[in-house]
């Protein structure tokens, strides 16, 4: 029996990953020499230091408040598009933030707030993403970022880890005021490399975000690091595996 969304959101915060699911099977779709890839934000940064960092400051208690902070996340964010009522995902962060630990009955002190919400700006790289995204540059792609989060969490990130200097400006939801999977979201990337959909690449961590991009269009590769079923949405992507090196070979044909 497969895991529900909820599940695989707190596995995928506390650093869980289901080793034992079947591979998924991908289609024969090639992009046709993509001039750009768009990245959701958790391809390129590692989610489970703010699982970590949470247990460290709630000892017992802090993978529990993780992924519940996870998935409230996902549900405000989905919530507010529908509603037309947009925040930033800094906002987003700190309301599911509150509503976590009320749920759980958990008093924490202003500073241990702070210090979890700063776990969002020291995200680290995957170990195999740097050295491909290095390739991808050297080969000519542009790199970007079609993300949730805000230009400012990116930066950060980006900066404290060396990397600002591999990607173009952002795509940040907060330019169009929908988050993903909301097709204004996705528009962005044609908007901003003015070209058309199959010359773009989208790479995606949740199934969810896979499942969106190839409804609007793109040409996607399933970064699928907890190895999570498909979810039962009628589409594919294009390519699906755990490592970075499914967006490299997809990119190369192979």
């Amino acid at each position: 029996m497969g895991i529900g969304r909820r599940e695989f959101l707190q596995l995928a915060a506390a650093g869980s990953v289901a080793a034992a699911l079947p591979q998924i099977a991908t289609s024969e779709v090639r992009p046709t020499k993509p001039k750009a890839v768009l990245f959701d934000g958790f391809v390129v940064f590692d989610p489970r230091s703010v699982a970590a960092k949470a247990e460290q400051i709630l000892p017992g208690r802090g993978d529990s408040l993780a992924g519940e902070w996870r998935t409230k996340q996902f549900e405000y964010c989905w919530i507010r598009t529908s509603a037309g009522q947009y925040a930033d995902f800094w906002q987003v962060t700190d309301e599911a933030l509150s509503f976590a630990s009320h749920k759980l009955k958990l008093d924490t002190s202003k500073a241990q707030r702070e210090q979890l919400m700063d776990a969002y700006l020291d995200l680290q790289p995957w170990p195999d993403v740097v050295p491909a995204l290095k390739k991808l540059k050297e080969q000519g792609v542009r790199l970007a970022f079609l993300s949730n989060f805000t230009a400012a969490m990116l930066d950060t990130n980006l900066k404290r880890n060396g990397m600002r200097e591999l990607f173009d400006d952002h795509l940040t939801t907060d330019l169009v005021q929908a988050y993903k999977p909301s097709p204004r979201a996705y528009q962005m990337g044609v908007d901003a490399f003015q070209v058309e959909k199959k010359e773009l690449v989208f790479a995606a961590f949740g199934g969810w975000d896979a499942s969106g991009a190839k409804w609007f269009g793109y040409p996607t590769a399933w970064v699928n690091r907890a190895n999570a079923p498909l979810e039962e949405f009628g589409v594919r992507p294009d390519a699906a595996g755990q490592g970075i090196d499914t967006l490299t070979k997809f990119i190369a044909g192979g």
